[in-house]
């Protein structure tokens, strides 16, 4: 036998995979055709189609083969006599269920499949088929063919069980299928978007059973909001069986590089579902030669796709009319095929509408006629409005459902009113239980124990909620949380039928709520899980409409942990609505304001957005400065944070101004012993050193660190901040040897003190790498540099200004001792990073557009490099001045250009002006000054390096 056509319901994909490849490794030409017979076409005539292919046909026995059309019984025996007991040779079986079929099934004399191995599983089918069972030839039989579908991945979590009545669907399943096998590696991911209710999570949850089994990974994360997203991510990291700490911020990051990599497992599937807001979430999205399922009512994903990242969209549609009647007819066996078509039409064919409805007239009496007279008799008269979130259907259906409810438990509406003052989705019961009842009116039942219960109980009956567990111990309890999941088109149906006042009623016992969760100082990191389950609620509760204390204090408290914890996107999302909220409601000079405002623009900084936080950051100091005096500790705060800004702007003269005014305000309030004033001296080091003014710089710095060190002890951060900031200034005066020593004693220290995750490690450790690399073992310090690169991406993220700038000296390390093309890549990444978060115009953008110059003529692109290295020269003077050494440097470019393109005495004339800066600024044993001496001397001139620019912390 050299032919098998495999006859499959789509449900089966996995099994007749996996036979087609145990048979074609013995030779076998295996045609696999899906089982889905035409219901206008009897059953006899599709199973005599089935003989038109060369061969045996090999039917997979499952529930599913029998239920499609749907047939009953009878028709089943009756076409299984006609044509296979009629035609016994020409078709075998192989049985993958334990379920009773039809009794004509027997015709096949049907493998059994089920409960036995891989091994004795394909015994037994070559048994069936007549095919020899010798073991094969070693070279045949190895391979990685489909995993054998009785066994699940290595890794499986999260995925919620197979849906018994799944129908249809083949189109959009094997169009998934086929865009991410056809992607390119890195760009494996679907986005299933459509309307609430059309199925797209039991659509994401058919595609996991049927190709389960080509994975080694399965991983579902619930994606309508960030903080679960991030915390079920970061939950995959120990069945990875990476070594990471607790903290699940570090987890999420080994995760993404993890399956970026491809280490442990390459065949990896993650399913983020509910991602309606790819906004909050598509930074989640992994890389890597694994697939990602996304599931989301945004048809917008690919609006938000990285550089890194395509998605490929799959509209989901409601049904078409033949699934919605088989659908119905499998749910509700009792309708006729003339009812399910009646109801399907009522309906407009919404599965989730399918699903609850006629499960529901399954158990009652009505008929379809009288369910449909009900929707169309008054109940929502406002028959022909169709919106495009919610069908009239849908509203109507759950208006009939909510009547009842008010009929039987009326307090149960009331809960579900509540709950609509939450976010959509999980809702933990720990924050029902913290809400003052008897301060809404209608709720005061839940005053007394057990109503809640009830009230959860009857809203679980109707399949209005569910419960869950939310996988975080309540506060002050080791004991796992529970949660309500409340359907997002519910929530939105019932918050939109309330009142104004019960709108404001129920407002305020949600926002007094979470107001009383005992969360904690944000910088308690054993608190974060607690703010984490909190700030998805706040926008719902309405707390920026709130004038109480404790609510005010909530949303600055959460804004702190978002700060703290790297959530600043969602902090900048929080706090710019807040800031026009309470300037409306507390008027723009209340004292809130300049909480909030310096929450804000720490936010704001964080992402390298410099111009908004300078905008905040200035109208906070300007006021308070002209209302309190300008030796007020609020305006001092504000002050600080403006002179950073400048310094991130590029405007350093400025910024020392400012610094130094500072620091000799806080002298004369605090006394130079206070921690704010040597905040205030570091802050001053920092815009010395950002003008090129490095050994004042040094000067500075050493007093600090002396201070720090008597007043806040040796290994309390901000001593160990400025040591760091001596040994940078060390370096960048060219006394390598000391910077390096001195690197290599605080990178000790700081990984004894605050850890290898702590941002101030990673940039001592970026120092360190750029004294080896440039101190006579590029080899050895780039792969440092990469390393830290790596981890820093794992903690921050490719945006973060830490990040850019470890970026860029990786760029450079790898221009000169690495791989050219990926050193180009990364160049370009920096310009492209620097021109988006600061402009064209800032030092750093001009500084590493000369670098990305420099690498064009490592490439030979000698015409094209040579006009970027001469740009940045005559930029760089311009912006930060002639005797700055970022000028004096990309001039220094500019001449080792000018005289390998033979325009020598152009070059001599650069090096006649800019020798004598170097030595004025830098001293005469600086690398910058000796560069010029030796581009002096023809013979020595040959062997000039290349200056790469470095960006700075500001």
């Amino acid at each position: 036998m050299d032919h098998v056509t495999i006859s499959f319901a789509g449900f089966n994909r996995a099994w007749a995979s996996w036979i087609a490849d145990r048979l074609e490794r013995r030779g076998v030409t295996v045609v696999q055709q899906r089982w889905d017979p035409p219901v206008e076409v009897s059953l006899e005539e599709s199973l005599r189609d089935l003989t038109l292919s060369r061969g045996r046909v090999l039917v997979i026995l499952s529930d599913w083969y029998f239920q499609l059309g749907p047939r009953s019984r009878d028709e089943w025996n009756r076409a299984l006599r006609e044509v296979v007991a009629a035609d016994p040779d020409r078709f075998a079986a192989a049985c993958v269920a334990t379920s009773v079929f039809p009794g004509a099934t027997a015709a096949f004399g049907a493998a059994d499949l089920i409960n036995i191995g891989a091994e004795e599983a394909e015994r037994r089918l070559l048994v069936r088929l007549g095919l020899p069972t010798d073991p094969l030839p070693e070279s045949v039989g190895a391979g990685q063919g489909p995993r054998y579908p009785a066994d699940v991945p290595e890794v499986w979590g999260g995925v919620p069980r197979r849906s018994t009545w799944f129908t249809g669907r083949e189109e959009l399943l094997t169009a998934t299928y086929e865009a991410l096998h056809d992607a390119h590696p890195g760009a494996g991911v679907v986005a299933l978007h459509g309307m609430s209710g059309v199925g797209k999570t039991q659509l994401a949850a058919e595609y996991v059973y049927r190709f389960g089994s080509e994975y080694d990974v399965v991983w579902w994360v619930p994606a309508d909001r960030r903080a679960l997203c991030r915390q079920k991510l970061a939950e995959l990291a120990p069945e990875l069986g990476l070594s990471t700490g607790a903290e699940y911020g570090e987890r999420l990051r080994a995760v993404g590089e993890a399956l970026r990599r491809g280490e442990p497992y390459a065949h990896w599937l993650l399913i983020l579902d509910g991602a309606d807001e790819p906004e909050h979430v598509w930074d989640l999205v992994p890389t890597g030669p694994g697939h990602v399922l996304i599931t989301s009512r945004n048809p917008e994903w690919r609006e938000h796709d990285s550089n890194l990242v395509e998605s490929h969209l799959v509209e989901v549609p409601v049904y078409e009319r033949d699934e919605s009647v088989a659908f119905i007819r499998r749910r509700a066996p009792r309708l006729t095929p003339n009812d399910a078509d009646q109801l399907a039409e009522a309906l407009e064919d919404l599965p989730l509408l399918l699903d609850q409805t006629a499960g529901w007239l399954n158990d009652s009496d009505m008929s379809v006629e009288e369910y449909i007279e009900l929707l169309e008799g008054g109940i929502d008269q406002d028959v022909v409005k169709v919106s495009a979130d919610f069908p009239l259907a849908f509203r109507t259906a759950w208006s009939i459902l909510l009547n009842k409810l008010k009929e039987t438990v009326p307090e149960s509406v009331g809960l579900l009113r509540l709950c609509s003052f939450f976010a959509p989705g999980s809702i933990p019961l720990h924050l029902l239980n913290r809400v003052a009842w008897d301060t809404v009116g209608g709720l005061e039942a839940f005053m007394n124990p057990g109503v809640l219960d009830r009230a959860v109980r009857y809203l679980r009956s109707y399949s209005v909620v569910r419960l869950e567990a939310t996988g975080l111990p309540v506060t002050g309890s080791a004991e796992p949380g529970r949660a309500l999941h409340m359907h997002r088109m519910i929530h939105r149906m019932v918050r939109g039928e309330l009142t104004t006042a019960d709108r404001a009623a129920y407002a305020e016992a949600a926002r007094g709520a979470l107001a009383a969760v005992d969360r904690g100082q944000p910088s308690d990191v054993r608190m974060w899980t607690t703010y984490a389950a909190i700030t998805p609620h706040l926008k719902w509760a309405e707390v920026l409409e709130s004038t109480e204390p404790p609510v005010q204090d909530l949303v600055l408290d959460c804004l702190r942990h978002m700060y703290l914890s790297g959530e600043y996107g969602s902090g900048v999302r929080l706090a710019g609505p807040a800031m026009t909220s309470w300037r409306a409601l507390l008027g723009a000079t209340h004292p809130r304001i300049w909480d909030l405002s310096h929450h804000y623009a720490n936010l704001l900084r964080a992402l390298g957005d410099y111009h908004t936080s300078e905008r905040v950051e200035r109208v906070a100091a300007d006021y308070l400065g002209a209302e309190r005096g300008e030796h007020d500790l609020a305006h001092l705060r504000a002050a600080g944070g403006l002179a950073a800004d400048l310094r991130g702007l590029g405007r350093y003269d400025e910024a020392l101004r400012l610094s130094t005014s500072i620091r000799d305000r806080y002298l004369t309030v605090l006394g130079e012993e206070n921690y704010r004033t040597l905040n205030a001296d570091n802050n001053l080091a920092v815009s010395l050193r950002l003008l090129g003014r490095y050994g004042e710089a040094l000067e500075q710095d050493r007093r600090t660190l002396a201070l720090r060190r008597s007043l806040l002890g040796e290994q309390a951060p901000a001593t160990l901040y400025s040591e760091l900031n001596c040994a940078i200034d060390l370096r960048l005066l060219g006394r390598d040897r000391e910077a390096e020593t001195a690197l290599g004693q605080t990178v000790r220290r700081h990984l004894a003190a605050v850890g290898a995750n702590n941002p101030q490690t990673l940039r001592a450790r970026h120092n360190l790498a750029l004294c080896r690399h440039f101190a006579g073992d590029p080899a050895t310090g780039r792969s440092a540099l990469a390393r830290v690169r790596r981890d820093c991406l794992r903690l921050l993220g490719e945006h973060h200004p830490l990040t850019l700038l470890i970026t860029a000296s990786v760029a450079c390390a790898e221009r000169r001792v690495g791989d050219p093309d990926r050193a180009l890549l990364l160049h370009e990444q920096v310009v492209a990073g620097y021109r988006s978060m600061l402009g064209h115009e800032h030092p750093y953008t001009i500084g590493t557009e000369g670098n990305l110059g420099l690498m064009r003529w490592t490439l030979g692109e000698r015409d094209v490099a040579i006009q970027e290295i001469e740009r940045a020269g005559s930029l760089m003077a311009g912006t930060v001045g002639e005797g700055h050494p970022w000028a004096i440097g990309c001039t220094l470019n500019a001449l080792i250009a000018r005289m390998r393109s033979g325009r020598t005495d152009e070059a001599y004339e650069l090096g006649r002006a800019n020798g004598p800066r170097a030595a004025a600024l830098l001293g005469t044993d600086h690398p910058l000054t000796a560069a010029y001496r030796q581009a002096e001397d023809p013979e020595r001139a040959e062997r000039l390096d290349f200056w790469d620019f470095e960006p700075q912390i500001v």
